[in-house]
């Protein structure tokens, strides 16, 4: 069944994250072998919209398409301080009430927020607006420092591009990390970030040579998975004491050193899972987690499912499972 996507426009809309939505779910990628999304936008008000870009839209459908969606996405709002039409908050309490998957972007979670549909959850918005979300709707749980979070079946993020890197987060829990990561492509960026990064991260303005130590490091570790790597062999790569190598791999991705060597342990885990037919055991020691055991709680606390329930989910058609 082809997942449905409702995307929430209005009068006075931020473009650059209704194109997300856009480019993300409406695109067709069936050149490239990839699956589609079935798309709709859908206005809250039914005439000629104005964006902050300066140009012009028309939706082709109301909000009353929102209600064939499984997921429903408010791209941002125009005005923190206004209050959203209670029709469109009626409408999302709607979708949520019969499980669908609602996501905001950006500002898009007072929106979410107006609806009561944070209550008692986690959230984040933009890291400008976190201090007023906090102010109005204390009965979130706001962290104000992550990319995006997840909560039962309600996803907000931080500003702008976050709303990408959630955009493609559920792409991979729609179709695998095989596919989120040939989406990334078509679209030239790199890989989706975890969630969990830093919203906003110090960089040096000038070019600085431990960078490059850094990023060489990176890229050796992609080919090394299968070690048994410790930070000080990370730091010894970068030609680093483990103190300022810790520093400095911060301030370059917004994670420690061991959280990312496990992100990228996962990864390399989940696209063997979806392209070959390694058992699970041979999989957990090539992609550096030792055994089968340690694999399975790895997945079960960043994925929620086991090894093997994630295979049979994402498996790619074209491969066989052995025996």
């Amino acid at each position: 069944m082809v997942p449905t996507v409702a995307v929430i426009v209005f009068d006075r809309i931020s473009i650059f994250e209704a194109a997300i939505a856009c480019e993300v779910f409406a695109h067709d990628r069936s050149d490239m072998g990839l699956p589609n999304y079935s798309t709709v936008i859908c206005s809250v008000e039914r005439e000629l919209l104005q964006a902050t870009a300066g140009f012009q839209i028309r939706a082709d459908h109301g909000l009353e398409a929102v209600a064939g969606a499984g997921t429903v996405i408010v791209p941002n709002w125009r005005d923190i301080a206004e209050e959203p039409p209670p029709e469109l908050l009626k409408t999302l309490r709607q979708a949520d009430r019969r499980g669908a998957r609602i996501v905001s972007f950006c500002s898009g979670a007072f929106v979410l927020a107006a609806a009561g549909l944070l209550d008692g959850r986690r959230a984040t918005t933009h890291w400008m607006y976190a201090a007023e979300f906090a102010r109005r709707y204390p009965q979130v749980e706001l962290d104000p420092d992550v990319l995006y979070v997840a909560d039962g079946n309600v996803y907000t993020s931080a500003g702008s591009a976050a709303g990408l890197d959630l955009s493609l987060h559920l792409v991979e829990l729609d179709f695998g990390a095989e596919v989120a990561n040939m989406f990334a492509r078509r679209i030239v960026i790199p890989p989706r970030r975890s969630g969990g990064q830093a919203q906003y991260v110090e960089r040096p303005m000038a070019s600085n040579p431990s960078d490059d130590h850094l990023s060489a490091t990176l890229a050796w570790v992609g080919g090394n998975l299968a070690r048994q790597l410790t930070i000080a062999d990370l730091a010894e790569h970068a030609h680093m004491s483990q103190r300022t190598f810790a520093r400095r791999f911060q301030t370059l991705t917004g994670l420690s050193p061991w959280r990312w060597l496990m992100q990228q342990r996962l990864g390399a885990a989940q696209a063997l899972l979806e392209t070959t037919d390694l058992s699970v055991e041979q999989i957990a020691e090539t992609s550096g987690f030792g055994s089968a055991a340690v694999l399975r709680l790895h997945f079960g606390r960043r994925l929620g499912i086991s090894p093997t329930a994630y295979r049979v989910h994402f498996r790619r058609r074209d491969v066989q499972l052995a025996g």
